[in-house]
Order: structure tokens, then sequence, then C-alpha cells
């Protein structure tokens, strides 16, 4: 099982400071890779940092806004010069805004739009360059089941999550030849800060649990196998996939 090792790899986590993306972050770790996790602000770097340093591999972590092309380019030229290489990007990057569409503040719609599409194009862009250089790469982009399905009152992120499905596909054909695996995640309801204050509602959490065959929400190491598997060599024939890690919510 050799092929689902990652040591040796250098991984650059967007969004790797709570949530989604610092689980995975700690996953890739476990898994032997060395971790650069970037988040907006300082909350969560340097403990996340520090448990990847925990687990005998090298952690850092950047402060950066990475809808701003400048810092885009700037951290993935900070990661190049402290690792080396990317071998691995995940963009784990995302807000959720809901509202009925016709009251919708577009300041909120343009902000969703920017966080969850427009950075992972950024991150894909530059780091890209950097891996088509190595001639090698695995890039993760965290889809959701809403980038399946819509839903009433969310004009924003059911959206951009389809865009970002269709962008994974598009880098995939695009990359495919030249040595980069392009694939997405799309999880469903997953306990995390973000869902709780939707699963904290009795009748949502029914609601949820009611469309979910397996009968529960998602848990944070629901996401360490795949992650690690699309990050390593035993994904190695995957491209352009987004693979499902929902409990059999779109099957039902």
């Amino acid at each position: 099982m050799d092929r689902f090792r990652l040591d040796g790899k250098s991984a650059l986590v967007i969004g790797g400071t709570k949530g989604l993306g610092q689980a995975m972050a700690l996953a890739l770790a476990a898994a032997g890779a060395d971790v650069c996790i970037v988040g907006r602000g300082p909350a969560g770097l340097q403990e996340t940092a520090d448990a990847i340093t925990a687990l005998g591999r090298r952690g850092s972590h950047i402060a950066a806004d990475v809808t701003d092309e400048v810092q885009v380019e700037a951290l993935v030229a900070e990661t190049v010069a402290r690792y080396g290489r990317i071998d691995i990007l995940v963009n784990s990057q995302g807000v959720v805004y809901l509202e009925p569409t016709h009251e919708f503040n577009t300041e909120a719609w343009q902000q969703v739009v920017d966080v969850n599409l427009k950075s992972v194009f950024l991150c894909c862009k530059h780091v890209g360059r950097v891996m088509l250089e190595q001639q090698r790469g695995k890039i993760i982009n965290i889809s959701s089941v809403r980038g399946f399905q819509g839903r009433a009152e969310d004009p924003a992120y059911a959206p951009t999550k389809g865009a970002v499905n269709q962008l994974t596909h598009s880098l995939a054909i695009e990359w495919g030849a030249r040595g980069i695996n392009v694939n997405g995640i799309a999880p469903v309801f997953t306990r995390t800060a973000m869902a709780e204050s939707y699963l904290s509602d009795p009748a949502r959490l029914e609601w949820v649990l009611s469309r979910i065959p397996m009968q529960r929400v998602g848990e944070l190491e629901d996401l360490f196998g795949p992650v690690v598997f699309l990050a390593s060599g035993a994904s190695d024939f995957v491209n352009g996939h987004i693979l499902l890690v929902d409990g059999g919510w779109t099957a039902a």
C-alpha cells in the first residue's frame, strides 16, 4: 500500500486553518507530506502548523487573501522557496450565504463568487505554473453536493460549486497530458463550524438525515481517505473526477 504514502511530497492547503481544510491538511501530513497551510487571518494558522509538525512533518503557514492575485502569486513563490516544489494543491476555501434571491445582497453574492470560484482559479493558475515546470502535480478542488444540485434561496454558493466542478474538468483536460491530475471532492453536510449553524436547527437536521441513505451527516474523518487517495500515486490514472463523499445523497 505504499502508493498511498506521501513521503517526500509537499502540499499547499488553502483554507487549512479550520474545518475541512484543516482536517485534510492533517490527513496529508499523517500520510507523510510536508504541508503549508494558508488562511486569510492569523486564527488557527500557528496551531495547525504545530499539529502538522507534531506528526513529524514540516508544517508552515502563510496569511493571505487568496482573492487577490498579487498575494496568491507571492504565497506560491514563498511555498516553493520553503519546500523546493509543490506536489499537491488542495483548494478548500469557501463561504456560504443563503437568502431569497430577490433580497440577496449583491456585495455578499460577489464575496461568495470571489472566495469560492475566483480564488480557486487564481490558486490553480499560479500553482499550475509550478506544476507544469515540474511536469507533475495533484490538484484537488473541494466542491459540494450543491455543485450537482441547486436549491432555493441559494443563488451564489451552489452556482459557484458547479463552476468549480467545470473548472476542474477543464483543467484536467488541459493539463492531463502534462503530468497534472486535477480532481475534486464533493462532500455533503459535514460537521464543521460553518455547517453547524445550519444543522443546529432540529428541523433542518431531520430533513438532511432524511435525504442521506446512511442516516448520518459527514464527519471530518470521512475526508481523510479521499484526499490522501487523490493526492497519492494510487490515483495516477484518475483525472477530471469529482469524488462524492455524501453517504448516498446524490444517489437517492
